[in-house]
């Protein structure tokens, strides 16, 4: 069994050129084998955005910073529902409780820094729990892209003081996969029939066909609005926080074989 490398100048990054394995014709007795890959993409305008939003508080007991955190983050749950966040797209996805330590050392420098007074090392330098860190975050949906600004900016109002993402999606990803696949295939089939006529032989049947890839969203950064507030008269309400969805690319790999005959 002979091997052949067909060498392809491609106008890619080296990252595109590793993922693509080079064109290979197999010749046996039994006939030629053509395998090489192709890449199919759909583009589409998102239609979900998902982000986190969180409360962080603090106290100098596990169980006051808790309970804190516990009347907050209601509030801020409360907010997303009147929202019209429906349940199912509000999900805990991360609860913590963390201690916060005394640094005498540090402390001691900052004294001294302040106060323009000499360094003077401090007798203990034990680190001690001086209070606790309470973290609650949820996972929200968004299915109306157009209210995510004012959504973002009522958390922020209610007591949510961590918000980030957003992550954009396609509810339904099935038709725009479908087409990226079909693209795929279209262009495997074009680049085996070059490479048959080069060889000077033609496309035979398809042999095989193995699907890889998936789903590349592109993340946008989320802006918040200004809030300058003037001497003379309350401003106005700010802006909403601005949300660009953009474009996503939907792409998969194929990979093919070929029979090449005479």
């Amino acid at each position: 069994m002979k091997k052949f490398m067909i060498a392809a100048v491609l106008a890619a990054s080296p990252a595109v050129l590793h993922a693509q394995p080079q064109p290979e014709i197999t010749v046996s007795p039994s006939g030629a084998v053509l395998s090489l890959s192709a890449e199919g993409e759909s583009k589409r305008v998102p239609d979900i955005a998902t982000f986190s939003a969180g409360v962080v508080t603090q106290d100098q007991t596990a169980a006051g910073a808790l309970r804190a955190n516990s009347i907050q983050m209601d509030r801020v749950i409360a907010a997303l529902k009147q929202a019209g966040i429906a349940d199912r797209d509000i999900q805990t996805s991360a609860i913590s409780l963390n201690p916060r330590y005394s640094d005498p050392e540090r402390e001691a420098q900052l004294r001294a820094r302040q106060t323009g007074q000499p360094y003077i090392a401090p007798d203990d330098t034990a680190r001690r729990i001086v209070g606790y860190d309470a973290r609650n975050t949820v996972e929200v949906k968004v299915r109306e892209l157009a209210r995510m600004g004012r959504v973002i900016d009522t958390l922020a109002e209610v007591g949510a003081n961590e918000i980030n993402g957003p992550d954009f999606t396609l509810d339904e990803q099935d038709s725009a996969l479908d087409e990226a696949r079909a693209s795929a295939v279209a262009k495997g089939r074009a680049r085996a029939e070059l490479y048959a006529r080069a060889s000077g032989l033609r496309v035979g049947r398809i042999l095989s066909i193995s699907e890889s890839g998936g789903y590349y969203p592109v993340r946008q950064i989320m802006v918040t609005g200004s809030r300058v507030g003037g001497a003379a008269a309350p401003p106005p309400p700010p802006p909403p926080a601005p949300v660009a969805p953009g474009e996503l690319s939907l792409g998969v790999n194929v990979s093919m074989q070929f029979e090449l005959v005479r």
